[in-house]
């Protein structure tokens, strides 16, 4: 629906928006460092799909949230109809292919610190291994293994994944917890975004009123309460790419919830003013 918000608003939105487009770039360049630990052993389809799970993420998504604007701000209810309607919807559709996809490549990611993919190393010191090994940092960080670094790991010791990649049991902790993060982050925003389709259809037919306004202000509370909760974890951790990514992503959606409000209010008073003006009104 096309409204006219104040032009700091405006200005303020779009540059969000870029940045979150800038932050696909920085993910498709951290994930191509670790690009190269990940395939030692020769290019596996799960870690395919692991090693580039938050650049394909972040591009659909920002391709989603260009929808949800277009349809809740730019465009006018009498132009999504039709082909135009089905066009938004289809687009959506293989956004969330790609979304689905990415949440997969998470739940990969994290079952990879697990089960047969970790082993105990028969070391007391990492020192003891060779040069061509590497030290798992975090989730997604890696360094090489070197006289200087191998010290700084407390036994026991842990075989990471199947690859010459060594951890210590508190680092293997931390990358688990990073891990479940990213899995619980991505379910949350697929929930938000559900709840936003509805939102929007419900708009399109005048019915987003009452009880169904309430509960779906409940329910993204909560959602949105989960996703400030999953940024704050990754600002203690000191992932700062994930927790800059998180904020804007709130802030983006903040703004699609004002356009959601703004469309709202301005069928309200539409609805208003015809009933004004009917015999009797």
């Amino acid at each position: 629906m096309a409204h006219a918000p104040p032009r700091w608003f405006q200005w303020m939105k779009y540059a969000v928006y870029g940045l979150l487009i800038v932050n696909t770039g920085l993910f498709l360049q951290e994930e191509l460092t670790s690009f190269d630990y990940l395939f030692a052993d020769g290019i596996n389809t799960e870690l395919l799909i692991q090693a580039f799970s938050a650049t394909i993420d972040t591009a659909a998504w920002v391709v989603l949230l260009l929808m949800f604007e277009l349809e809740t701000c730019v465009l006018p209810d009498e132009v999504i109809r039709g082909r135009v309607k089905w066009g938004l919807h289809g687009l959506r559709a293989f956004c969330y292919l790609f979304i689905g996809y990415a949440c997969y490549g998470y739940i990969v990611e994290m079952l990879y610190y697990y089960g047969g993919n970790v082993q105990p190393l028969a070391v007391v010191s990492a020192c003891a291994l060779g040069e061509d090994w590497s030290i798992l940092v975090e989730l997604d960080e890696f360094r090489p293994l070197t006289t200087e670094s191998c010290s700084l790991l407390q036994a026991p010791l842990w075989q990471v994944g199947g690859a010459q990649v060594v951890a210590d049991a508190d680092t293997l902790r931390a990358t688990r917890w990073l891990a479940w993060t990213d899995v619980i982050n991505s379910v949350t925003w697929i929930l938000v975004v559900l709840v936003l389709e509805v939102d929007v259809r419900l708009q399109l037919r005048g019915a987003y009123t009452g009880t169904l306004l309430l509960v779906s202000k409940a329910s993204k509370l909560v959602l949105y309460s989960i996703l400030l909760a999953a940024a704050v974890y990754w600002g203690f951790e000191g992932d700062f790419l994930d927790f800059w990514d998180a904020f804007l992503w709130l802030f983006a959606f903040f703004f699609i919830e004002q356009n959601l409000f703004a469309w709202q209010a301005e069928t309200a008073a539409e609805a208003g003013a015809r009933s004004a003006v009917r015999p009797g009104g």
